[in-house]
């Protein structure tokens, strides 16, 4: 095994050292092929809540190796994350999302091979990684992130879900969440970002910091957030609301709902447990409940801790993967 694959991915290769090693991996597919793996692996690794130990990681790379050769990539994937209950899958995404330029007899820029890399995670689960460049991110249930193997002048990534950003500061490179229907821009700051699919707004809560939120064809025309301050995007139309901090507890696997009527409660349990809620009698909607849950207990559980308020009748169809709520 080459040493400069761990050392390199690791960070503890030096400038000079990193553009001779980077120029020999670009004509050599299989050392190419290699820091992609580790790659894999190493992300792996960081993963939460089961995080295991990154040394044995590193002692386990030749097998890792071996084990590549004789079973697909998928699979491996899939088996490797058990340890981080998230699935982690990675595609090419082009042949120029990264370019370095060497010194002395290497002048020349070289193009080199950028791996879009995606980490999905399931249902009634949540993720932490470390990009490349430091930046820090959470995700929670149901949520996906896109980002490359390496960062060139504009460090972006593609969220579906939520997610909260603790950015890396470069003020040469702006860091950009990109989503279903807008961006947002940061230097060094804290952030949430909240933006599934299945939801009919976009939310933007910075913590710390400064943030920009813009519809990708008209940046100028953004909203630049302050410290505490709570965007929602619905439409063409951008607004600052508020929100409980305490929300941004699902970080740490609770659930916080203060004073929301179940109808919200519902959709938000719909997008984290990927589950389908039917309330037969409209009025449950209206009720209003405060409480912490957490996300380990799993949606029964939870709608059957806001049962004991105000009394419904729950009904599990499994098949269907549904859950009936009735008076």
């Amino acid at each position: 095994m080459d040493e400069r694959v761990i050392r390199y991915c690791q960070g503890d290769l030096s400038k000079k050292e990193q553009d001779l090693f980077l120029k020999e991996a670009y004509d050599d597919p299989s050392l190419k092929s290699k820091i992609i793996d580790y790659q894999h692996l190493h992300s792996l690794l960081e993963l939460s809540p089961d995080r295991v130990n990154i040394q044995e990681g590193k002692k386990s790379y030749v097998s890792f190796m071996k084990f590549v050769g004789s079973q697909k990539r998928k699979l491996l994937l899939i088996s490797i994350s058990r340890y981080a209950a998230v699935l982690f899958v990675a595609f090419v995404s082009a042949w120029m999302l990264a370019s370095y330029y060497f010194t002395g007899n290497l002048s020349e820029q070289q193009e080199l091979i950028a791996f879009q890399q995606e980490l999905v995670v399931p249902a009634g689960q949540r993720a932490e990684i470390m990009l490349p460049d430091g930046t820090k991110v959470w995700l929670n249930a149901g949520s996906q992130l896109s980002y490359p193997s390496f960062f060139t002048k504009e460090r972006k990534v593609f969220l579906s879900g939520e997610g909260f950003f603790d950015v890396a500061k470069n003020e040469k490179a702006p860091f950009i969440v990109s989503t279903r229907t807008i961006d947002v821009k940061a230097l060094g700051t804290q952030f949430n970002v909240f933006s599934y699919p299945e939801s009919d707004y976009t939310s933007v809560y910075l913590q710390r910091g400064s943030v920009k939120a813009y519809f990708p064809a008209s940046e100028t025309d953004g909203v630049i957030l302050s410290p505490e301050q709570y965007l929602v995007q619905r439409g063409k139309e951008m607004q600052l609301s508020t929100m409980d901090p305490d929300e941004l507890l699902w970080r740490e696997g609770i659930y916080t709902f203060k004073k929301q009527k179940l109808g919200s409660i519902i959709k938000k349990l719909e997008l984290y447990y990927d589950v389908k809620i039917i309330v037969k009698d409209q009025e449950i909607l209206n009720y209003e409940y405060v409480g912490k849950f957490r996300q380990r207990d799993g949606v029964l559980d939870i709608l059957r801790l806001i049962q004991r308020i105000h009394k419904f009748n729950i009904k599990k169809d499994d098949e269907l993967n549904q859950i009936v709520l009735s008076k």
